[in-house]
């Protein structure tokens, strides 16, 4: 079982995750590539909301081919390229993170891949055997 680690000795998180998560030995891990808001049929929504959108279906189908859920996330990594959109992602996060959540980062960067990429998520999962 993930245990997910907040002291209370330090400041709360920020937003809707956690300080850390333990991962007990033998466990299955699965680290994804940066998913950025791309539909299966190739196309690129306009808007940071619905690209989140996409970037956390694409999380979601990984996950479960591999036999996981968003209960086994243990890190989130993401990259957005417009401060203003902080809540947009937040909001996707938090309809698609199981509770207790994730250790996450958010950075801000100046831009991805491609031009119309506004966000790009990162995700570790791990799941006993």
């Amino acid at each position: 079982m993930l245990r997910r680690i907040t002291p209370e000795t330090i400041s709360p998180p920020l937003a809707n995750y956690s300080h850390a998560v333990e991962v007990p030995p033998n466990a299955r891990w699965l680290y994804l590539a940066g998913q950025v808001g791309m539909a299966p049929d190739g196309t690129v929504p306009a808007s940071c909301a619905d690209q989140a959108e996409a970037c956390f279906a694409n999380i979601l189908a990984i996950l479960a081919e591999a036999g996981m859920g968003p209960g086994d996330l243990v890190r989130l990594n993401t990259y957005l390229i417009n401060p203003a959109d902080r809540a947009a992602y937040g909001a996707a996060r938090d309809r698609h993170v199981a509770a207790p959540p994730p250790a996450s980062t958010l950075v801000i960067v100046r831009a991805l891949a491609r031009p119309e990429f506004k966000i790009e998520i990162e995700a570790v999962a791990a799941k006993m055997s």
